[in-house]
């Protein structure tokens, strides 16, 4: 089978024995460290990706992913309901009031956002039933004034289940500071845990009882809270809808409130991915070394095939191909063990932890019991690419001093 001049010799240097064996170790470490380099990226990464979507799935879970507020309190929540559920992005709509406020218990207070909820229609836009860990969410009753807390504020204030926690808000009169606080006495009736700050920031009581707190009328909201299939295009839709309502109505969605953590974690996996792509980098410019130290080596087969009429350009790609084939091999091997690893991290750490006796990571530490991982096709594409590319830019000055090399000195010198 034919082949060019180039990657026949480049080739078939790349497989030779050399007599200078530094230089075979130099390039050997070059492809295995370009391998460990492409390998750390592609577990790193999908280890921030599993931990993105923990949080997106726990945190967004919770919170509302987009609602339709009134301007001022909705009498009949059904009609903007079913006015939503039209757009086919949107998955479920249930009623929904929200205060702020301050709990207070035996001296000791916290802030706290409460969500009025109904506890039999919130499984649709919410994962909070899940994660009850004392308690139920169906012990939610109006007029009974009832509270779910987070397992934070529980263990905060050292609640349980039938504890009575004071709830002051803010409550506008006419008095000369025109704010006067209320407060309501509220029964424990569940704890949940979802391992993130909202355990520590947001409570659950029913929908009635937040009305009756807000001076409304029993059947009254604040609002309309929706779940939507992609969360990213909560704003357009929120939007979209609540323009179609007319100006009684307006937007809120997650990007408000927790957009600032989700950009927060973007940006710290794009710094870990840079710095991660700085050891790809040294393995990669490694080839340099290896390829000078093969220029010198080969100085009188280099003369040789000048003088029988291999041209300059010849000769570079010749040095080319075989920097660029030590950076493919390199980065094809760290490639497929970084998948490997990847897909099997969760069972290598759980592996890990069973003959250690150690938990690495304990649920009383960290908002995960396990180690996980979400390998994304893109994310191996670019490490992958990135290592072809810092290999191949890697030749060009090697190369390029090879085929500047005199066959007359060098044979000379031979």
């Amino acid at each position: 089978m034919f082949r060019p001049l180039s990657i026949f010799i480049g080739t078939r240097y790349t497989r030779a024995k050399r007599r200078n064996r530094f230089v075979s170790f130099i390039s050997m470490t070059s492809m295995i460290g370009l391998a460990l380099g492409v390998l750390a990226m592609i577990v790193v990464l999908s280890v921030m990706n599993g931990f993105q979507r923990e949080m997106s799935s726990r945190i967004l879970g919770m919170v509302p992913h987009a609602t339709i507020v009134g301007v001022n309190p909705i009498d009949d929540w059904q009609p903007v309901a079913a006015a939503a559920l039209k757009n086919p992005e949107v998955i479920a709509a249930v009623p929904f009031t929200e205060m702020e406020g301050m709990l207070s218990h035996k001296g000791s207070m916290q802030p706290i956002q409460i969500s009025g909820v109904d506890p039999a229609q919130e499984g649709k836009v919410s994962i909070v039933a899940q994660h009850i860990v004392q308690g139920r969410l169906d012990a939610l009753k109006p007029g009974e004034f009832g509270v779910v807390i987070g397992e934070i504020t529980a263990r905060r204030f050292r609640l349980n289940v039938g504890d009575k926690i004071t709830l002051i808000v803010p409550e506008v009169s006419t008095a000369p500071g025109g704010i006067t606080p209320r407060m309501q006495r509220l029964n424990v009736v569940g704890v949940f845990k979802v391992g993130a700050e909202l355990d520590g920031s947001m409570a659950l009581i029913h929908l009635a009882d937040a009305a009756q707190m807000q001076h409304w009328q029993p059947n009254q909201v604040q609002s309309v809270r929706l779940a939507v299939k992609d969360l990213y295009a909560a704003p357009k839709v929120s939007g979209d809808i609540a323009t179609g309502l007319g100006a009684a109505y307006k937007a809120d969605d997650w990007t408000h409130t927790q957009g600032s953590l989700f950009s927060a974690m973007k940006m710290e996996k794009t710094m870990i991915g840079l710095l991660l792509l700085m050891i790809v980098a040294v393995a990669a410019f490694n080839i340099i070394a290896t390829l000078i130290m093969v220029v010198n080596d080969k100085g009188a087969d280099i003369a040789i095939l000048r003088t029988i009429g291999a041209t300059p350009r010849q000769i570079m790609a010749i040095f080319m191909v075989q920097g660029t084939v030590i950076g493919v091999v390199g980065t094809l091997i760290g490639g497929v063990l970084g998948v490997i690893a990847a897909l099997n991290v969760s069972a290598l750490v759980g592996w890990l932890e069973r003959v250690s006796g150690q938990h690495i990571f304990s649920s009383d530490v960290y908002f995960v019991s396990n180690l996980p991982s979400e390998l994304q096709r893109g994310d191996v594409v670019l490490i992958c690419s990135a290592g072809f590319i810092l290999s191949f830019l890697a030749t060009v000055y090697p190369a390029w001093r090879a085929a500047k090399i005199e066959p007359a000195q060098a044979l000379r010198y031979s």
